[in-house]
């Protein structure tokens, strides 16, 4: 069995799992700090998933593309834009069978949220 987890570089880490959890739906799975009070490891879970937002020493923030999967779109949509997650690609029908659409989180990162499941 193999498991992918993404990192996801950010600037400022406590204020991205607040947005993560508050906009998009997130909960808080690990969270350690290091010795001097910062954010060392975070994982953040979606369901059975789970993202790692890191601190830079990871890479460059505003990079990331990541697909989440949703039961309901229009909903995670509605939540999402109400808690000021910018919407870049509105609620569509893809011609393979999927209900998506697309955001970015206050650092520029793009997360793309819709209805189709890859490996059924």
């Amino acid at each position: 069995m193999s498991t992918i987890s993404p990192i996801i570089p950010y600037r400022d880490l406590r204020a991205a799992v607040d947005f993560l959890c508050e906009a998009f739906g997130f909960e808080r799975h690990e969270l350690h700090e290091n010795d001097d009070g910062e954010l060392a490891h975070v994982e953040l879970r979606y369901g059975d998933a789970v993202v790692m937002p890191a601190p830079t020493r990871f890479g460059a923030p505003g990079g990331a593309h990541t697909y989440v999967v949703v039961a309901d779109a229009d909903a995670h949509h509605d939540h999402a834009k109400r808690a000021g997650a910018q919407i870049t690609t509105e609620l569509l029908d893809t011609d393979y069978g999927s209900r998506d659409y697309g955001a970015t989180d206050p650092e520029g990162n793009s997360w793309y949220f819709g209805t189709y499941r890859p490996l059924r």
